[in-house]
């Protein structure tokens, strides 16, 4: 699981809940102190913009293979199903680099919404 490991992330992980059934298995998440679920779909040769948010925490789970993630200084290519998160104030991205959708599992922690989104690049001219 990647991270920058700080007490954020610690205290989110606590309240992650595992159940083992004997079809395989859930895990739960805190939902409750969540602002926002949600997936995003990244197009082939797609790139979200280099960013960073002043009151929101992330925590992604990577859903489809073919993506590039940008954490900090660190540059990697997760597997289906790895945990990531992003503490608040950390620049991050996700770029497709494969020749289907990539998706993305977020959900943010923190009160916050759309606004709260510094770009410090992107391909499409947003600022």
């Amino acid at each position: 699981m990647a991270t920058d490991r700080n007490d954020d992330f610690d205290d989110l992980k606590k309240e992650i809940r595992e159940d083992i059934r004997p079809w395989g298995k859930f895990r739960s998440f805190p939902y409750k102190q969540a602002s926002s679920i949600k997936i995003i779909t990244v197009n082939p040769s797609g790139v979200l913009s280099l960013q960073y948010h002043h009151h929101r925490s992330e925590f992604w789970i990577v859903l489809d293979e073919g993506l590039e993630v940008t954490v900090g200084e660190r540059v990697w290519h997760p597997e289906k199903n790895e945990e990531i998160f992003i503490s608040r104030k950390t620049p991050h991205r996700i770029r497709c680099i494969g020749q289907e959708r990539t998706r993305v599992m977020e959900i943010w922690y923190s009160d916050s919404d759309e606004s709260d989104i510094v770009r410090l690049e992107d391909k499409y001219g947003r600022t």
